[in-house]
């Protein structure tokens, strides 16, 4: 029980760093496109990371890579959506992943749930629809953000599997935090190249942009990928992924705050409603008892 809480409360950190990275993201979306974003973050991480990758057993390099991939498209279409809406739009369809989270796990791993779930997506379809009533009407931006929920989902419920399949011999959530900021770096470096042209193109505006956009690039590469991601690993090593999406689904909360302290974004009366309605949604699709995940050693 003691392990599980403080799964639970790396968790939230992790969701409350997710809420300040919003407002960040829509900053730098505004000098550099979401490869380069993505290329330069974890260019910082990487720097942070590399030395983990000595004594890197073969299962924590195999999960690396794979959820790596995973979190890599999650990313790519979340900033390409976050440049075509607001911080706060995009954080609440990103929060929808509470509900896609339990849909999967029916639809793929066969597991059942009750009328709360739904109930709350009933609840969340209400919310948004209140919510983007108020400001302008769904977007290419949204379509994009829903598309990266649903990877965001899938690397929940992989996290779990991870954790299930590797009992036995414990990951180590920062060797795997490395592995993953592998993948993330190699990948936008790739696309990058190939969307710019070459590497000169591509990487250039990174000397233009403000010292603002700067010192929210680093905290996006050390504190909101490299500490991020070790959590999150670490966390649902010990916390099952119903658990856990209860726990991400305060992000939109905390972003909206942020992005109200930060760069000036507020919600008016009927979106407050709105986003009221898609938080207790959130909520209200945990309304189950949870499974036990097999506990693992430290990382």
């Amino acid at each position: 029980m003691r392990s599980e809480r403080r799964g639970l409360v790396a968790l939230l950190i992790v969701t409350i760093v997710w809420g300040t990275t919003f407002p960040a993201m829509k900053l730098l979306s505004q000098h550099l496109d979401a490869l380069q974003i993505i290329w330069a973050r974890f260019a910082i991480a990487l720097l942070v990371l590399l030395p983990l990758w000595r004594g890197m057993r073969g299962s924590e390099c195999r999960w690396g890579l794979a959820l790596g991939m995973l979190l890599f498209i999650a990313f790519w279409l979340q900033i390409e959506g976050l440049a075509r809406t607001t911080s706060n739009r995009n954080a609440f369809v990103t929060g929808l992943n509470v509900l896609v989270v339990p849909i999967l796990a029916m639809l793929v791993l066969g597991r059942r749930y009750g009328l709360a779930l739904w109930a709350a997506c009933g609840m969340a379809l209400l919310g948004m629809t209140l919510m983007f009533h108020e400001n302008e009407p769904w977007n290419l931006g949204d379509t994009l953000t829903l598309a990266s929920t649903f990877f965001y989902a899938v690397y929940i419920l992989a996290l779990e599997e991870c954790a299930r399949r590797t009992a036995g011999q414990p990951l180590r959530a920062t060797r795997m935090a490395a592995a993953q900021a592998t993948v993330m770096f190699v990948a936008a470096s790739v696309l990058v190249v190939i969307r710019h042209g070459d590497m000169q193109g591509a990487l250039g505006p990174l000397l233009d942009i403000p010292p603002a956009s700067w010192i929210a690039l680093v905290y996006l590469g050390v504190f909101a990928s490299v500490l991020v991601v070790t959590l999150q690993a670490w966390g649902q090593q010990r916390v099952d992924a119903m658990r856990s999406a209860i726990i991400y689904g305060l992000e939109p909360v905390f972003a909206a705050t942020m992005g109200w302290f930060l760069i000036g974004e507020s919600l008016g009366i009927t979106g407050l409603f709105g986003a009221a309605l898609i938080v207790g949604a959130l909520i209200v699709s945990q309304l189950q008892p949870p499974k036990a995940v097999p506990q693992c050693g430290q990382s």
